[in-house]
């Protein structure tokens, strides 16, 4: 054993002074570990050569085991610190679906047991069109930009105006002038930079309705004029997607989800026909209270994070009214309309109901 331990150490002092590479002054340890063990499986037994590294073999055999343990151990430690430094898993190097950044921010919801993990991943996965960058779509914009909602569409064809801004909160003084849906992407992804949002500069035109809504999973209807309103409609029946609806008129607000696939009315069934002139007067006209879209606004957010997760009662078949004059809400059912030109609604009329 001495003997060897010596030849091993002039090896290493050898190729130490000759600038030898350490791997292979390793080697030629290594080296003399196989010839000491090979000469105890040569030589006969009582050779001196085997009686002065130790009669036996096994004791070599154990500490070049004990060795490429060691060497294997160490390589897996430099293995797993260069996946560390990667950013890498041992069992999964796939990327993650969220950040920890995302994380973070989502965890209200995370912890909501309605919503939960799963209920985030939806979010993250969805595709939503918001038709109108004003009042309504302000804040519905904001709220599903923060709500982590994958990918969100806007299309309007406005450039941001000074009488805007009492109510259409997404917007800046310094964004007059500017298209209303490139001042509206900028601020979503001020507010939250790991969502995709994607302008349209344009009007909707039954040209462009049914393919564009075919590229989205839920739409919601921010608009102020009955024939966007009902040409929305028509083309979310035609691509069987549900339709979140708002509308505004001086302190008071409504709103209700319109998914004929899944059995309620859609927007024509309740409104059949374009009011007279003058009845449904527009906000320029009649006025509108500024937090007012907030709150229906916000309300269309909240149905759309509903209908995407699957959490709650979306307002499926029913019309959410809010007095903000005195304060109060309510609730009406509502029921498809016997041969409607666009859905055709098959159904007894449900009795209205009252919801404080």
């Amino acid at each position: 054993m001495l003997l060897v331990g010596v030849m091993a150490a002039v090896l290493w002092g050898i190729g130490a002074a000759l600038g030898t590479p350490r791997r292979l002054r390793w080697g030629m340890i290594a080296g003399l570990w196989a010839g000491v063990v090979l000469a105890h499986f040569v030589l006969p037994a009582g050779h001196p050569l085997r009686m002065a590294t130790g009669e036996s073999p096994a004791l070599w055999l154990m500490i070049g085991g004990a060795v490429a343990i060691g060497l294997v151990y160490r390589q897996g430690l430099r293995r797993l610190r260069a996946r560390s430094v990667r950013g890498e898993t041992p069992r999964d190097t796939a990327k993650p679906l969220f950040s920890e950044t995302e994380l973070g921010r989502y965890a209200r919801h995370i912890v909501l047991r309605e919503i939960g993990g799963p209920g985030q991943k939806s979010l993250k996965q969805a595709r939503v069109l918001v038709i109108g960058a004003g009042g309504l779509g302000s804040p519905a914009l904001l709220y599903l930009a923060a709500a982590g909602v994958g990918t969100i569409g806007v299309i309007d064809d406005d450039t941001v105006d000074n009488s805007n801004l009492q109510r259409q909160v997404i917007h800046r003084d310094a964004d007059i002038g500017l298209p209303k849906v490139q001042s509206a992407m900028a601020a979503m992804q001020a507010q939250n930079p790991h969502v995709v949002v994607r302008p349209y500069q344009r009007r909707l035109t039954p040209e462009i309705a049914a393919d564009l809504f075919a590229d989205y999973d839920l739409i919601l209807d921010g608009t102020d004029n009955f024939t966007t309103r009902y040409l929305a409609n028509a083309a979310a029946v035609k691509t069987s997607k549900p339709l979140i609806s708002g509308a505004l008129s001086q302190w008071e607000g409504q709103l209700s989800v319109f998914d004929p696939a899944n059995g309620t009315p859609c927007y024509q069934c309740i409104f059949p026909e374009t009011p007279a002139p003058g009845l449904a007067p527009s906000c320029s006209e009649a006025g509108v209270l500024g937090p007012l879209p907030g709150v229906v606004g916000a309300m269309m957010a909240a149905e759309a994070i509903k209908v995407i997760t699957g959490a709650g009662q979306a307002l499926r078949g029913e019309m959410l009214i809010y007095d903000a004059l005195y304060g109060e809400s309510r609730k009406i059912g509502l029921s498809r309309r016997e041969n409607c030109p666009i859905c055709g609604g098959r159904g007894e009329k449900n009795d209205q109901h009252v919801a404080g």
